[in-house]
C-alpha cells in the first residue's frame, strides 16, 4: 500500500499525533505545500472538542482544541519528505488541556537541567488477535505451555511476533527515535522495546511516538497492542515499563552516593509515585513475577523483586544508574520522569511572590 505512489516533491504529508484525555493516541493528517525543516515550520491544527472521551452532550459543541506541534520525526510509513509530528493538546485560549502532562515535565526538566537527567524506558506489551480475543498465535482452545522458553526465545515454538517486533524496530530507527533494543519477554506474545537513554523530556516524546508507530505496525498485521499491567488471568507475567534514571553526578566517579541519596528521598514519596505509575498497577505489583509489593518501598542490588534495583555492575563500579521497576506498561512517561526528578531532589513549588502585598 505504501508503494503505490509517492508524495509530490513540493508537498509534505504531515501526520499530527496527539494524546487524548484517556491517554490514548490519535492522529490526523494535513498536506503542506512546502518541505518543513524545523518543528517551527509546522502550523497548529484544530480538532473538535467532541473527539475527547470526556465530552458530553452539554460540552461536545465547545470550541475546538488546538494541536500544538512539539517534535518532528521522519515518517516511516509514507517515507519521502513526509513527517510524523507529536503534538500537545491545548485549548484555543492557549492553555494546556488538563490531560496534557508535557508542559509540567518541561518545567521540571528545565529546572533540573544542570543535572543532565537521563532516562531509559523498557516498554513491554502483548500482541492480541482481535479475531480470537487472545494473545497472538495462542491456541484456540486452552493455553500455551507455561513460562520458561519464551524470554529472548529463538525458534517458531519459542517466540511469537518477531516479524512485527522487527518491523517496529526498523520503523523507529527510520523515524529517528532513540530505540536501543528489543527482545521477547516471559509470556508468549509479550515483547519489549527499550527507548533511551534520552535527556529530560525527550524520553517521554520518544516513547509516545514509539507507541504510535507500534500501533500503526500492528494495524498492518491485523493485531492490537495491549499495555495494560495485567491483561491475562492466570500464572502469566504482567506488563511493565521499567524506568532507568541517572544524573551527571550519579554517572561520575563515586556516583553511588548520589544514587543512594536519591533513592532515600524517593522512599518517602512511594505512594505519590504509585498514583502516577499506571492504572490498575495493583494487579501487577503483588510481590510476585519479579515485582515488589505495591504497599512497600524497597531497594536492592541486583534485586528484581525490589521497587528500585541497583544493577550489580553499578554497585561494583561505584557509579551509573538506578532502575525503577514500579511503573506499569500503561504509564504516561511525562508523569513518571517528572515525579522521579521531583522526589529525588525534594522539589518544591513556591507560590509567586506578591510584591504589592507588602504595602
Amino acid at each position: 500500500m505504501n508503494n503505490i505512489c509517492t508524495t509530490p516533491d513540493n508537498k509534505t504529508q504531515v501526520e499530527y499525533v496527539y494524546i487524548d484525555d484517556k491517554q490514548q493516541l490519535r492522529s490526523k493528517s494535513k498536506t503542506l505545500n512546502f518541505i518543513p525543516k524545523d518543528i517551527k515550520d509546522i502550523p497548529p491544527l484544530y480538532v473538535p472538542y467532541y473527539t475527547l472521551h470526556q465530552a458530553t452532550e452539554s460540552t461536545r459543541y465547545r470550541d475546538d482544541l488546538q494541536l500544538k506541534p512539539v517534535v518532528m520525526y521522519a515518517d516511516p510509513f509514507r517515507q519521502g519528505n513526509n513527517k510524523l509530528v507529536l503534538c500537545e493538546l491545548y485549548y484555543t485560549t492557549n492553555n494546556p488541556h488538563p490531560s496534557n502532562h508535557r508542559p509540567h515535565c518541561v518545567k521540571i526538566m528545565n529546572y533540573y537541567s544542570h543535572l543532565e537527567p537521563w532516562f531509559g524506558m523498557e516498554q513491554e506489551y502483548i500482541l492480541f488477535d482481535p479475531s480470537t480475543g487472545k494473545p497472538y498465535e495462542w491456541p484456540q482452545h486452552g493455553q500455551p505451555e507455561m513460562h520458561g522458553r519464551y524470554y529472548c526465545g529463538v525458534g517458531t515454538n519459542n517466540i511469537h511476533g518477531r516479524d512485527i517486533m522487527e518491523a517496529h524496530y526498523r520503523a523507529c530507527l527510520f523515524a529517528g527515535i532513540k530505540i536501543c533494543g528489543i527482545n521477547a519477554e516471559v509470556t508468549p506474545s509479550q515483547l519489549e522495546y527499550q527507548i533511551g537513554p534520552c535527556e529530560g523530556v525527550k524520553c517521554g516524546d520518544e516513547l509516545w511516538m514509539a507507541r504510535y508507530i507500534m500501533n500503526r505496525v500492528a494495524e498492518d498485521f491485523g493485531l492490537t497492542v495491549n499495555i495494560h499491567p495485567r491483561p491475562l488471568k492466570g500464572d502469566w507475567n504482567p506488563t511493565g515499563c521499567h524506568t532507568n534514571f541517572s544524573t551527571n553526578e550519579m554517572r561520575s566517579t563515586d556516583g553511588l552516593a548520589a544514587i543512594d541519596a536519591a533513592v532515600d528521598n524517593m522512599s518517602y514519596k512511594h505512594f505519590e509515585h504509585i498514583e502516577v505509575y499506571g492504572d490498575d498497577n495493583h494487579l501487577r505489583l503483588t510481590g510476585e513475577y519479579e515485582t515488589g509489593h505495591i504497599t512497600v518501598f524497597s531497594c536492592g542490588v541486583g534485586n528484581r523483586g525490589a521497587s528500585i534495583r541497583i544493577p550489580r555492575s553499578v554497585a561494583k563500579q561505584g557509579s551509573g544508574y538506578m532502575e525503577d521497576r514500579r511503573p506499569a506498561g500503561n504509564i504516561n512517561p511525562y508523569q513518571v520522569t517528572s515525579i522521579i526528578m521531583e522526589s529525588s531532589f525534594k522539589y518544591q513549588e513556591y507560590p509567586a511572590f506578591d510584591f504589592y502585598s507588602m504595602f
